[in-house]
């Protein structure tokens, strides 16, 4: 029998890099990352049932792996601005930013 692709195992590899690309976006990295891990769990329950019929299971691994590190560096990055609201306010965010801006002359 002729083995087939693994479903979304792409998409999954996909979602995980995405994750990691937008964990500095107010928790978009999250979203993406919680959706990769739930779409490779299912796709790992296919491929234990029967693992002749399916390839690709590796990107489906690597893409758990960097769904995972997404998650991660999105919920620290959340606990940075949340940290930074919460002792600075909105008014000392802004005003942080235009020191900066004026330090190097934007």
């Amino acid at each position: 029998m002729e083995q087939q692709k693994l479903p979304n195992a792409t998409l999954i590899l996909i979602f995980g890099i995405v994750s990691i690309v937008t964990c500095c976006c107010y928790g978009l990295g999250i979203i993406f990352g919680i959706v990769a891990i739930v779409m490779a769990g299912t796709a790992t329950n296919v491929y234990m049932a029967n693992p002749e019929l399916y390839t690709g299971y590796q990107n489906v691994k690597t893409g758990k792996i960097l769904s995972i590190i997404g998650i991660i560096l999105s919920a620290i990055y959340l606990a940075y601005v949340t940290y930074l609201f919460s002792t600075l306010g909105m008014d000392g965010i802004l005003n942080m930013n235009e020191e900066l801006m004026k330090e190097y002359g934007m």
